[in-house]
């Protein structure tokens, strides 16, 4: 019997397109919510209380710094936790509220005259490590997200990352993002026509605007570039005269005497 090699093509070439591989670029990230693994590791070593570190406000030219510190309840982790940025405003309010209502917590405030005397990074690790000192009970152990760790004297490790792997640190992002964001929304009832409370601070086209138009205000960071640029703007530096400087004027009127 011979087949009819017409018919039984279609079914071969099916069978080839299936196999084919996922087409070069084209690929599937699984984003993953943070954990309470590493806090739980700890808690069955003996290692208690467990602190998460985070903060808000490292890259705008206005406002503080804000660190968090958290100590969630192992047995009352919010559900939904994650990184505050991939969060809406409205679920990160919601967090706020559950994890205010469940876990110990403290807040630091580096102000925009501490971050212009020791710079943004050296500014954000002093709160971050004042925020550790004041929780109600000092931890035994810290994670904090990023590649510094904290001047503590209990263990510390630096996550890269962390806001979006470790459950504690996560909780402190949004306690941290939340509680900044409504300080700038006050500081903008202080310094109107900036729009402190739409972008809080950040060097968004609306607020470089502002900023050129009103010059800057005493909640901008004074050595951060646009701020710079809008200050000389706004307030000129003369140079200072020097015993070698010559006067136009007296030059003149001494020239006529003469």
């Amino acid at each position: 019997m011979i087949r009819d090699k017409s018919k039984s093509a279609p079914k071969t070439a099916s069978k080839k397109k299936s196999a084919e591989p996922a087409a070069p670029g084209k690929r599937v990230i699984a984003v993953t919510r943070p954990s309470f693994r590493r806090e739980r590791a700890l808690i069955k070593r003996g290692v208690w209380p467990v602190a998460g570190c985070d903060e808000a406000g490292r890259g705008p030219l206005a406002g503080p710094v804000v660190a968090a510190a958290v100590v969630l309840d192992p047995n009352r982790v919010p559900k939904g936790l994650d990184d505050s940025k991939r969060l809406t405003a409205e679920r990160r309010e919601e967090l706020f509220e559950e994890i205010c209502a469940t876990a110990a917590f403290s807040v630091a405030v580096a102000s925009p005259a501490r971050i212009d005397r020791d710079n943004i990074l050296r500014a954000s690790l002093w709160a971050l490590a004042r925020a550790v000192h004041a929780l109600p009970e000092m931890p035994k152990h810290v994670f904090v997200d990023g590649r510094d760790k904290l001047a503590t004297p209990c263990d510390c490790d630096a996550v890269i990352g962390g806001d979006g792997i470790v459950a504690s640190i996560a909780a402190a992002s949004i306690i941290a993002k939340v509680t900044r964001d409504r300080l700038m929304c006050a500081l903008a009832l202080d310094c109107p026509g900036y729009g402190f409370e739409q972008h809080k601070g950040y060097g968004v086209p609306e607020h470089l605007e502002a900023l050129d138009r009103l010059g800057p205000s005493t909640h901008h960071r004074s050595f951060f570039a646009p701020v710079v640029a809008a200050r000389l703007k706004h307030f000129p530096v003369s140079a200072e005269p020097d015993l070698f400087t010559v006067d136009a004027t007296s030059e003149a009127a001494a020239s006529e005497a003469a």
